[in-house]
């Protein structure tokens, strides 16, 4: 067996794991390595692949990756998240960047919009079959077949997704575009549609990206008839990679791996598991402790705060499960002191974590409360997080243009204590409605505040049939200055 070739049993278990929106997903990403076998099915596919020696072990990790499988990276490949990152990032990439594209972009539609982008190019492709059910992906293979859409081609998409007022998918192509149009001359991407490959004198590599549109206005039917579209979307793209970024400048910055730490500190035990694997599938560095008490939170909480490896992540998340009050946590300690939340924030700010400084810190905290009568009067813990030892080993910037407050979403979840009495080893409905929203393809792909909105909804959907002394209250304060997206867009 050759080093390109993978076993026949890993093909299979890998397929039959998949869901049929998977596969589909996954042969449109292969749609370019084997032009002859448009029609194929999954499985016949990646055999083909396979024999022609174009699929590795590599190669496999890779489209498991597009498609968002990281568990079968792990379980079936024996690789993680960021290793198969770390071979993308050194461009051994199997599928081209156009089709990586496509892919996000079909990510971020939902059915009634791909829908109605069905219906308005009904003109541009009269003799296809334009299913309702029709996936946004088999809507690009039937654009490509009439040479509509193409790597260098994408005015028509453009102009669709301005009807449809997605003008942040816009800036996805535009962003493409512009990567493109910096490529070298020698990197010339493998494509070619089905109507490419059925004429055997045309060549199977396009010429290179380049940064000029083409003006679609002028394009001809083959029976010579002209096709009057919308005016193509001006979208500036600016020569230098500096002043790229000016149009995405709206979003957050979540491009290092890991993207940050996340720390979660699980006081009464139930959600702790969940919560880890969940961050552990966005990419970041989970710092998970279980039942500590307020001494042990408070030097925690300093030592995660001090770690220099802020510097090099592009957020932070912040997760406390805990009984308390309205203002304070109390940890496993038997007296009630209680541990401030305010403290927790200040850890975090600009003036103790400078590493953070202009970067989004996410705080979710499920208390459950203990009613007034039964919590001990005792002093409050004694927090050191704005004195002087801790300032002492933070290097603070001269000037500092960000407040110091900036960039704190914090999501506070409460729910009276007799919840855990019921069944104490049952997670938050808030954090499992969470980890599912985060989890999901679709939904993550969502800003965090609209997560945060769908978040809401289903809390007080539950809140309708819960008994009064188990519903949750829930409080959003954020001080976010751009759009911030747990997942790479």
């Amino acid at each position: 067996m050759t080093t390109c070739q993978v076993p026949a049993a890993l093909i299979h278990q890998i397929q039959q794991e998949l869901d049929e929106e998977e596969e589909e997903m996954m042969v449109f990403l292969c749609r370019d390595l084997a032009p002859d076998l448009a029609n194929a099915d999954l499985r016949e596919l990646l055999v083909a692949l396979n024999e022609r020696e174009k699929l590795s072990l590599l190669g496999l990790s890779e489209l498991l990756y597009r498609v968002k499988r990281f568990d079968l990276l792990r379980r079936i490949l024996k690789t993680e998240k960021a290793t198969v990152e770390a071979d993308l990032a050194r461009s051994l990439s199997l599928v081209p960047d156009y089709r990586v594209l496509m892919l996000e972009l079909n990510e971020n539609l939902e059915k009634e919009e791909v829908r109605s982008l069905i219906f308005l190019l009904r003109d541009y492709t009269p003799r296809m079959k334009m299913a309702k059910d029709k996936s946004f992906l088999a809507l690009v293979i039937d654009l490509e077949k009439l040479n509509w859409v193409a790597p260098d081609q994408l005015d028509l998409i453009e102009n669709c997704f301005r009807s449809i007022h997605r003008i942040d998918l816009i800036k996805k192509i535009q962003k493409y575009k512009h990567e493109a149009a910096m490529c070298s001359a020698h990197s010339q991407p493998v494509y070619v549609n089905a109507l490419q490959a059925s004429l055997p004198n045309l060549s199977l590599i396009d010429p290179p990206y380049h940064s000029g549109i083409q003006n679609v206005n002028k394009e001809k039917s083959k029976n010579g008839q002209s096709l009057i579209l919308a005016e193509p979307v001006h979208m500036s793209i600016q020569e230098s990679g500096a002043a790229s970024y000016e149009v995405f400048d709206d979003k957050y910055r979540m491009q290092s791996q890991p993207p940050g730490i996340c720390l979660i500190i699980d006081c009464i035990g139930n959600n702790a598991d969940m919560l880890e694997k969940t961050f552990r599938c966005l990419g970041y560095d989970v710092h998970c402790h279980k039942y500590l008490n307020m001494k042990n939170m408070n030097q925690t909480l300093i030592e995660v705060a001090r770690l220099q490896k802020h510097r090099n992540c592009d957020s932070f998340i912040c997760i406390l499960v805990s009984r308390g009050n309205s203002t304070s946590i109390f940890c496993t300690d038997h007296t009630f002191s209680g541990f401030p939340l305010e403290q927790v924030k200040v850890y975090f700010r600009a003036d103790s974590c400078p590493e953070l400084v202009g970067k989004p810190k996410l705080f979710f905290i499920q208390s459950y409360i203990v009613p007034d009568n039964e919590q001990e009067c005792t002093s409050l813990l004694e927090v050191d997080g704005n004195d002087e030892n801790f300032l002492a080993n933070a290097e603070i910037p001269w000037k500092v243009t960000i407040p110091q407050v900036a960039d704190i979403f914090w999501s506070h979840c409460k729910v009276n204590v007799s919840t855990l009495e019921k069944s104490s080893n049952s997670s938050s409905y808030y954090l499992r409605c969470l980890a599912e929203l985060l989890c999901s393809p679709h939904k993550r792909k969502l800003s965090i505040l609209d997560i945060h909105t769908e978040l809401n909804r289903r809390v007080y959907e539950w809140n309708k049939t819960a008994d009064p002394g188990q519903q949750y209250s829930l409080l959003l304060q954020h001080t976010l200055r751009k759009k911030l997206f747990l997942s790479a867009i």
